[in-house]
Formats: C-alpha cells, structure tokens, sequence
C-alpha cells in the first residue's frame, strides 16, 4: 500500500482510505450515508472516492503538491 504521504491519486477507494485512517470499511461508509464523519467523500457514479487531501487533514499530514488540484475542482 502506497503511504499517505506520496499518495499522487487526488482519492481513493474506501478500502485505502480506511487502511489509512485505522477504521473499518463500514465504518467510512456510515460516515457517507449519514454524512457525520470527520470527512465526506466523493461519489462518481455510485462509488465512494476518498479525497486524499482531507485523509492528510484528518491525519495532521502536510499537503503534497497535487492536493491543490481537488481543491480547484470541487
């Protein structure tokens, strides 16, 4: 798994977002139905994308370089 650290993906699936943030699956995906978690993901056709600039947030990580490139966008 790539660390959080160099991550390049603007985001990630659920299965990687929670690896990082030492929760269960599940438990990201209540954070999406109920919209009450510490981030909110983004949904692309169905699916869950995690913004990997919030999970460096949450984790007290600085900014890499393409986290910007989410932030334009959204």
């Amino acid at each position: 798994m790539t660390p959080i650290e160099v991550e390049t993906r603007t985001a990630v699936d659920t299965a990687t977002a929670a690896f990082h943030l030492n929760r269960k699956q599940q438990t990201l995906r209540a954070w999406a139905c109920y919209e009450d978690g510490p981030i909110r993901p983004i949904r692309v056709h169905g699916r869950l994308a995690w913004p990997v600039s919030e999970i460096r947030r949450l984790l007290g990580i600085t900014s890499a370089s393409n986290d910007h490139h989410y932030l334009n966008r959204a």
